[in-house]
C-alpha cells in the first residue's frame, strides 16, 4: 500500500506550509484582531494568526491553506457477456476491483501590488484506477483520478498564475479568505485578468452544489459537464489566459488555454497561437422568492490534432491494413485488434465544439438543486476530458442544519450521457478511444445515480460514504449494471 508514502509527503507539504507561514508572519504588520471571515468553525492557519493579531484576515496581503483527501472505491463483480472482444483493450473489468486516490495540496497566495495577486499550488497524488481508467464514459466514479500517475506518490505543480483586478465601481463586496482567494473589499463591477498555469474549471462552469467534489459528490460526471471536452493536460491543467467582466449580477468570461500535444496526454502543446481551447461563459445571478440562484451558458471550441470517427472507419474500409494493430509509431491507445479501425491514421488539424447550460437554485436555506446539460459536436474523439458527446446531470444537496448536524452534507444526483451515431459505429467496428472500447457494442445511454453522506467531525475533518449505480458502462447495453461503493476522508488546514 502507498498510504505511508503519501502521508509522509503530505507531512512534508504541511512542514513547507508552516515555514511559509512563519516567514510571512515575521514580515506581517501586526493588526488588531478581526472576527473571522469564515462562516464556520474550521481550523486554519489564517484564523489562528488573525486571533493573535498577526494577520488581517479581512484585507490580506498573503494566505496559505492546505488539504488532504483520501478516496477509496470498491467495484462489485457485474455481468458482461464479453470483455475486450477481438483484441480491444478498453473494457471495464467485470471482476471485483478496488481503486483509490490520495491527494495533498498546498495553496499559497500573495498580493503583488494593488489589485494584483499571485498563486502557486503544489500537489501530491497517489492513485490506482479501476481497469486502468478505462471502460467508463461519463461516469468515472472518482473525480480525483488522472490519466497519468500511479501508486507511487508524485509531486507536481498544479497551478501558478497571476491575476489583476481593475475596479469599475458599483456596490462594495467583501471577498473572504479562501484557497486561491485573498480576502479584500472589491466593487461589484470589475475586470479580472489571469495569466499562467491553472484549470479552467477554477473559474468557469462553477456550481455551488456540484463543483467542490472534495466535499460534495464523488463522481467525475458532476465536476462539470461530462461532454465538456475542455483543453488540458492529462491532469486537467493548462497554460493560458482568462478574463472576466463582473457587472453586478452579470458576468462574462473568456479563456484561451493550451491543449495536450496528443489526445489525453500529459505534455502541453505550447503553440497556443495554432492549437488551443477557447471558451466563453455568460452568467446571471438571481433570486427566486428570496432564494439565490444562477444560470450560466458556456460555449467551447478546441483547435488541435485529433481524429474523426467517420474518417477512421472510412480509412479502414478503404484499406484494411489501416487497422488498430498497425499503428506503429503513430500515437494510439494500444489496441491489438487487427480487424478494427483506429484513429491513429486520421488525426489532423480540426475543430471540436459544444454548448451547455448550468443552473443552480437554493430551495431553502439548507437545500439546493442543480442541473447541467451540454451538447458537443459528436464527430471527434475525446481530446482531454471524457468521451460523452452530450450529457445531462441534475441533483439536490442538503446541509445538515435541517437535522441538527450543521456542517454535515448529503446529496443525491443523476448523470446521463450519450454518444453520437458515428462514435457508436466506430466502437461497434472494434475501435477504441481514450477511455472506452469493448470491441463490440449495443449502443445505449450511460447513466449514474449517486448518493452520499458526509459527516463533519471536529475542526476541519470530514468522512463520507457513497454509493453509485452505473447502467450501460461505456454506453454498452450488453454490459452491467455496475455497483460501486465509496468512502472519503477529507481534512483542511
Amino acid at each position: 500500500m502507498p498510504t505511508l508514502q503519501t502521508i509522509r509527503l503530505m507531512l512534508r507539504l504541511v512542514a513547507i506550509a508552516s515555514v511559509c507561514v512563519a516567514l510571512f508572519a515575521g514580515s506581517a504588520h501586526a493588526q488588531a484582531t478581526h472576527p473571522s471571515a469564515h462562516d464556520d468553525d474550521a481550523f486554519d492557519v489564517m484564523n489562528l494568526l488573525n486571533e493573535k493579531g498577526l494577520h488581517d484576515i479581512e484585507h490580506e496581503n498573503w494566505n496559505a491553506y492546505g488539504q488532504f483527501t483520501y478516496l477509496s472505491s470498491w467495484k462489485l463483480p457485474f455481468a458482461a457477456p464479453y470483455t475486450n472482444a477481438g483484441g480491444a483493450n478498453h473494457s471495464l473489468s467485470p471482476s471485483y476491483e478496488r481503486s483509490f486516490t490520495a491527494t495533498a495540496t498546498l495553496f499559497l497566495g500573495a498580493r503583488l501590488w494593488p489589485g494584483a495577486e499571485a498563486y502557486v499550488v503544489p500537489e501530491v497524488i497517489s492513485l490506482r484506477a479501476l481497469s486502468g481508467l478505462t471502460g467508463l464514459g461519463g461516469a468515472v466514479q472518482n473525480f480525483e483520478l488522472q490519466k497519468t500517475g500511479g501508486t507511487a506518490p508524485e509531486l507536481y505543480r498544479s497551478r501558478a498564475f497571476v491575476q489583476q483586478t481593475f475596479e469599475l465601481g458599483g456596490v462594495l463586496t467583501q471577498k473572504t479568505s479562501d484557497p486561491m482567494q485573498l480576502a479584500s473589499t472589491v466593487s461589484s463591477r470589475r475586470i479580472v485578468l489571469r495569466l499562467g498555469n491553472f484549470s479552467v474549471l477554477d473559474f468557469m462552469d462553477r456550481n455551488s452544489f456540484a463543483s467542490d467534489l472534495r466535499q460534495q459528490f464523488f463522481s467525475l460526471g458532476f465536476l462539470t459537464h461530462a461532454s465538456y471536452d475542455f483543453a488540458s493536460d492529462a491532469r486537467g491543467f493548462s497554460w493560458g489566459g482568462e478574463a472576466e467582466i463582473l457587472w453586478d449580477n452579470w458576468a462574462l468570461r473568456y479563456a484561451r488555454i493550451t491543449p495536450p500535444k496528443n489526445p489525453n496526454a500529459l505534455a502541453n502543446e505550447m503553440r497556443i497561437d495554432k492549437y488551443y481551447g477557447e471558451q466563453v461563459e455568460i452568467e446571471h445571478k438571481h433570486t427566486v422568492l428570496g432564494r439565490d440562484g444562477a444560470v450560466r451558458v458556456l460555449g467551447y471550441w478546441d483547435r488541435g490534432r485529433f481524429g474523426r470517427f467517420d474518417e477512421a472507419l472510412a480509412a479502414f474500409r478503404g484499406d484494411p491494413n489501416k487497422n488498430a494493430a498497425n499503428c506503429g509509431e503513430r500515437y494510439n491507445y494500444g489496441s491489438s485488434d487487427g480487424s478494427a479501425p483506429d484513429l491513429c491514421f486520421v488525426r489532423r488539424d480540426t475543430w471540436k465544439y459544444g454548448v451547455g447550460v448550468n443552473i443552480e437554485q437554493y430551495l431553502t436555506k439548507e437545500i439546493g438543486v442543480f442541473a447541467r446539460g451540454m451538447v458537443s459536436d459528436g464527430h471527434v474523439e475525446v481530446y482531454a476530458y471524457m468521451p460523452p458527446d452530450s450529457s445531462l446531470s441534475f441533483g439536490v444537496l442538503a446541509k445538515g442544519e435541517a437535522w441538527g448536524r450543521v456542517r454535515d452534507l448529503a446529496g443525491i444526483a443523476t448523470g446521463l450521457a450519450w454518444i453520437s451515431r458515428s462514435h457508436a459505429d466506430y466502437l461497434a467496428a472494434g475501435g477504441v478511444d481514450g477511455f472506452i472500447g469493448d470491441g463490440r457494442i449495443t449502443p445505449a445511454m450511460e447513466s449514474v445515480v449517486e448518493a452520499f453522506y458526509s459527516f463533519h467531525f471536529f475542526d476541519a475533518l470530514w468522512a463520507s460514504v457513497d454509493v453509485q449505480h452505473i447502467s450501460h458502462p461505456a454506453f454498452n447495453a450488453d454490459r452491467g449494471p455496475v455497483e460501486i461503493f465509496g468512502a472519503r476522508f477529507h481534512a483542511e488546514f
